[in-house]
């Protein structure tokens, strides 16, 4: 591979890794919402939607980790 395209996956990658910081601080506020749900609430609709929600951020964001390991490896 050449510099140039190296240079440009580096480029992505960055790019990659500010979107998983921003979707590892939406999780965060996502998960801290649904903790702060009163216990008599957690077996609510509500409750399991947020739960739902952080699931599947923490996928995603694995997804995003699994996608920059597949560019890194290219690039070696």
């Amino acid at each position: 591979m050449n510099k140039i395209r190296r240079k440009n996956l580096q480029t992505i990658i960055d790019r990659l890794e500010d979107i998983k910081a921003d979707l590892e601080e939406i999780t965060y506020e996502e998960e801290e919402y649904r903790d702060n749900i009163p216990e008599n609430l957690q077996s609510s609709e509500k409750y399991e939607r947020a739960d739902e929600a952080c699931d599947n951020l923490n996928d995603a964001a694995d997804t995003l980790n699994e996608v920059i390991d597949s560019i890194t490896t290219a690039m070696e």
